[in-house]
């Protein structure tokens, strides 16, 4: 097999990483399928999504690709991966913070792949984006890469402990024995199956600060009395 550039072997491992059970040896696979051998540049621009969508379904025995389980936002996403058009140019500006600074706010994680929108999947991600956030702010106080999670021992375990400072966490899935670890660290995981800007999300989600349910109001310093008030939130 000939060996992959420096450049064309990191376009396919950042597309593998938004493919939820699509590993690097995998995709390499779909993409000599559909492209045939050696692969370079010039036939990786010419994938499309439909190409790829076919390739991951034939591998789950789903031929037309209709009924695998990852989003066309997602195959979208890597499909510009493998084009070289996705850079991470377009990361938002990490704000100033210093603890106190927000009164009456907490930490939210965003498993996110690109710029500033929530469209990660927690064990595939590329990067978390971390806030700090009140009823009526919201800042971006840390970007936080996932690539270390590559060589831990534990995928899962590494990639909680990059979010351990924080009270909730958005992603677009989780699998089970990875939300009973962000659960056992104090995180509250919340699933957001659609692509949707972050900080849209965030302003959706403080709209639960005026009756936040037992666990929030305990996160935001709030009295007893004051977290009998609660509002189902899912």
């Amino acid at each position: 097999m000939t060996q992959l550039s420096r450049d064309l072997a990191l376009r396919i491992a950042l597309a593998a990483r938004v493919l939820p059970d699509v590993d690097v040896q995998k995709l390499i696979e779909i993409l000599h399928e559909k492209l045939g051998t050696p692969l370079d540049d010039e036939k990786l621009k010419t994938i499309t999504v439909t190409n790829l969508k076919t390739g991951i379904g034939s591998l789950d025995g789903e031929e037309d690709g209709e009924d695998i389980d990852i989003g066309l936002a997602n195959i979208k996403l890597a499909v510009r991966y493998l084009w070289g058009e996705e850079t991470d140019e377009n990361l938002p500006e990490v704000q100033a913070y210093q603890e106190g600074d927000m009164p009456e706010s907490i930490r939210v994680g965003v498993a996110s792949n690109s710029g500033e929108l929530l469209n990660g999947h927690f064990g595939s991600c590329l990067r978390f984006l971390v806030y700090q956030l009140s009823i009526d702010e919201h800042r971006l106080i840390d970007i936080r890469s996932t690539i270390g999670a590559d060589d831990s021992d534990d995928r899962n375990l590494f990639r909680v402990n990059l979010v351990k400072d924080c009270q909730v966490l958005f992603m677009q899935s989780i699998g089970g024995p990875a939300a009973a670890k962000v659960i056992r660290a104090d995180i509250y995981p919340i699933k957001i199956p659609d692509v949707i800007d972050a900080v849209e999300q965030l302003k959706i989600f403080q709209q639960v600060f005026d009756a936040p349910p037992p666990w929030m109001a305990k996160a935001l310093g709030r009295t007893a009395e004051e977290r009998k008030r609660f509002l189902n939130y899912d």
